[in-house]
Parts: C-alpha cells; structure tokens; sequence
C-alpha cells in the first residue's frame, strides 16, 4: 500500500516534529514514526469497512420503507441495484476485512453511525446514484465504476467525514490522500473471479521498504548537525530563520541519501524531494530546494564523496 514517498513524508514529518519539540529521544520517536505509519493501515481499514456500513444502511432503509403504513407500490417492490453491487458485497463477505475489523475492535461505524447516514443521504441524492438506479439489473464492470465515482466524488471530499477522522486521531489527515488513493487502487483492481477470500493490499510493500523506514530517519537525525552545515555552507547569504524548516528537513533527508543510501539514484532522490516539497512546503520551495539539492549532487561528484552502486545510479 505505501509507496516509498509515502514513507519519506512520514519520516519527514517525524523529523519535523522532533526540531519543534526538541526530542532527544529517538528510540522513542522511532517508535512513535512506526507507530504512526501502523496507525494508518487502520485508517485504510476502517474506510473500507464504511462502505460495507453504507450498504448495510442502504437495506435498512429500503425494508423500514417496505414497513410503512402508506408504503408505495415503489417502496414495496424497491429497486435492490445499490445492496446487491458486487463490489459491496465482496467486501462485505472478505474474511480479512473482517479479521483485521474485529482483531482491532475498531466498531468506529456502530459507535458514530450518524457519519454512515450521512453519507448514505448524499449518496442516495446524487444524481450518480438515481443514473446508476434507473435499471435494476447491471454488469461487475458498472457495479465497480459506480463505486468508483461515489467513493471519488462524495465518500473522500465528505466534509464531515474529514472533521470525523481528525478528531478521531490527528496524524490521520495527513494520511488520508494517501490511504484513499490506496482504496481506489483497490478497488479498480478488484475483479468478477475475486472472493471473500481475496487478500487486502499490505501495510509495507515488503521488509526492505519498512527498513528504509527505520534506516532513512536513523541516519538523518544522527548525522542532523552535520547535513545542516552543509545547507549553511550553499546558503551564506540566507538568513537563518527565513529557510522553513519543513524544507531543512527535506534537504537533509535528500543529502542522507546522497551520502547512505548507495542503490538509490541521485535523480530518484531529488525527484521524490521535490515532489514532496511541492504538496507540502511554500509555493517557492521547490525551486529552492532543487536549487540546493543540484548543487549540493554535482559538489559530491566532484569530490568523490558519492558511492553509487549500479549503472545509471549517479
């Protein structure tokens, strides 16, 4: 599910964090960055799980409309498009949806419900929903792309549900641009031939991604003092206090990699910094850090201080 610029902004911001705070405790913050990292496969989870919630208010709402007194032929015999949508279901019935759910006793859904309906009213009022009912019968292909549109369109952007996850756990706004694209992923790579058997995406693509983790944070706090004369040195004519400290970290972070992390190219790493600078920091500060980060590549190449591994490396 996380991508390795997913990881460096979680790393980024932990040692952001430290800068303000003034911790000397890493093993702490260590734990505390990993933590948070875990923090938001629950997120994802949890997101999951609201779609199956919507559905199951969906069948509550048309057998109450069944019940009324004065119920229309409509209400009597009403169009089940929305509970039967193969892509509800099959998260519905997942075993591991289910596993993860009540292993982490995260009831969130049973507890604030009104979030649930409310979701569901703007979903039933949409006019993607009354295009999506107006047959009764319909394709895995349109079932998935409906889920699709509504998750994009009315389920992510929800306001309330934004206001929801923050006061819920603060470091999860951060997180869920991240997490959503992870569930729209997802979802379009669910096919017809998927059971409940079929495997959620992991936390960590693999060990090596959760190392880097531990790895690109470890080395730059270590070596903190050291990476912020190297900024000072190419900025002599900054003041100080004028270079934010969000983009001190990114640029530490970038020459960490330089210096430790020799099967990653330099490209790849100023790439990925100045990415995240853009959606992160000031609207100028990506062209200052590129500015520091080129100068900074070519100095190291020149003094033999870079040792990139494999072709194309440098």
């Amino acid at each position: 599910m996380l991508t390795r610029r997913h990881i460096r902004v979680k790393v980024m911001q932990s040692l952001y964090s430290i800068e303000q705070t003034h911790s000397d405790n890493l093993d702490k913050e260590e734990k505390f960055l990993l933590y948070s990292i875990d923090q938001m496969y629950d997120l994802f989870l949890i997101n999951l799980q609201l779609l199956v919630e919507i559905r199951k208010h969906a069948a509550v709402f048309l057998e109450k409309s069944q019940k009324k007194y004065l119920a229309t032929s409509e209400e009597k015999n009403p169009n089940t498009k929305f509970i039967n949508n193969e892509i509800l279901l099959l998260f519905e019935k997942n075993v591991q949806l289910k596993t993860e759910i009540e292993k982490k006793k995260m009831n969130c859904w049973e507890l604030d419900s009104e979030y649930v309906s409310i979701l569901w009213k703007e979903i039933h009022e949409s006019e993607l929903y009354q295009d999506y009912m107006n047959t009764k019968l319909s394709s895995f292909k349109e079932d998935k792309d409906f889920i699709l549109d509504i998750f994009k369109e009315i389920i992510a952007p929800n306001e309330k549900l934004y206001e929801y996850i923050e006061d819920k756990k603060l470091t999860w706004v951060d997180d869920l641009p991240i997490v959503n694209t992870a569930i729209m992923k997802m979802l379009r790579k669910c096919k017809a031939s998927h059971d409940e058997q079929m495997s959620l995406p992991k936390l960590y693509k693999d060990l090596e991604d959760k190392k880097f983790a531990v790895d690109i944070f470890k080395k730059t706090a270590l070596n903190g003092v050291e990476y912020t004369k190297e900024i000072d040195i190419r900025t002599p004519n900054w003041d100080k206090d004028r270079i934010a400290e969000l983009d001190k970290a990114v640029i530490k972070m970038a020459i960490c990699e330089f210096l430790k992390f020799p099967s990653i190219p330099i490209k790849v790493t100023i790439n990925e910094y100045l990415e995240i600078a853009k959606e992160y920091s000031t609207p100028k500060s990506s062209i200052f850090i590129n500015g520091i980060l080129d100068k900074i590549s070519k100095e190291y190449q020149e003094n033999g201080k870079l040792n990139k591994v494999g072709r194309g490396l440098m």
